[in-house]
């Protein structure tokens, strides 16, 4: 179990380290005005959403359920904090589809985002991240 915790938690970082940067790489991509910069953003925005960030985030998820499935249901069934937690990955579930439709506006080049936007969007994860070790680590409740 400590083996498939270990791997769980290797990609959970890869998958959010993904999460934090691309936003960023979308204020940078918002304020370009060049076809040379506007070229370079988008590769490198490919490369980490299909080469880190989701496969982090398949690798999260399959060493996750595989650790649910050795759980103790009757005990966690009443566990509030795994509810909350969950809650808090389907919502970085969403939040990496968004990512994905930023993706292709840049791709297409239809963004009508302003770098601000990405700025505030650029915080989400970080709630989400903040919020997920809590309760997997304290489980308040």
């Amino acid at each position: 179990m400590l083996w498939l915790k270990a791997l769980h938690l290797i990609f959970m970082v890869t998958w959010f380290a993904g999460l934090f940067y691309l936003p960023r790489l979308y204020v940078y991509h918002a304020m370009s005005d060049d076809d040379i910069s506007n070229q370079r953003f988008k590769v490198m925005e490919r490369k980490l959403f299909f080469g880190i960030m989701t496969p982090g985030m398949i690798m999260t998820w399959l060493f996750g359920v595989w650790m649910l499935i050795g759980y103790d249901w009757a005990l966690y069934a009443t566990a509030g904090w795994l509810h909350a937690k969950l809650l808090l990955l389907l919502l970085s579930l969403v939040y990496h589809y968004c990512c994905y439709v930023w993706l292709l506006d840049f791709k297409h080049d239809r963004n009508q985002r302003s770098h601000v936007f990405y700025r505030w969007m650029n915080e989400v994860p970080v709630l989400f991240l903040v919020g997920i070790v809590i309760l997997a680590v304290v489980k308040p409740f």
